[in-house]
């Protein structure tokens, strides 16, 4: 998620509680990993996701859309910017 995220800064995530949308930056459980992305498209259950380091992420255009169930949480802190 750099430039947004630098690697081993300090984050508040919110559980899911609330309605994920587009420009929100979640924490995604994938292929046995945490990460960090931002949230591009919202279709009903499903979400498509992209790092802001576009050229080295491995996102959604790699892996495809995820269902919401993968999201454990919203960053609510630092406040990260919608792009």
């Amino acid at each position: 998620m750099e430039p947004s995220l630098r690697a081993g800064a300090v984050v508040v995530v919110r559980g899911r509680t609330d309605a994920i949308a587009p420009g929100d930056v979640v924490v995604i459980k994938h292929g046995g990993l945490e990460k960090v992305k931002r949230v591009r498209f919202v279709n009903g259950n499903r979400l498509f996701v992209i790092g802001d380091n576009q050229e080295n992420s491995t996102d959604s255009r790699t892996f495809g859309w995820l269902y919401l169930s993968a999201v454990k949480g919203r960053i609510v802190w630092p406040r990260i910017s919608s792009r």
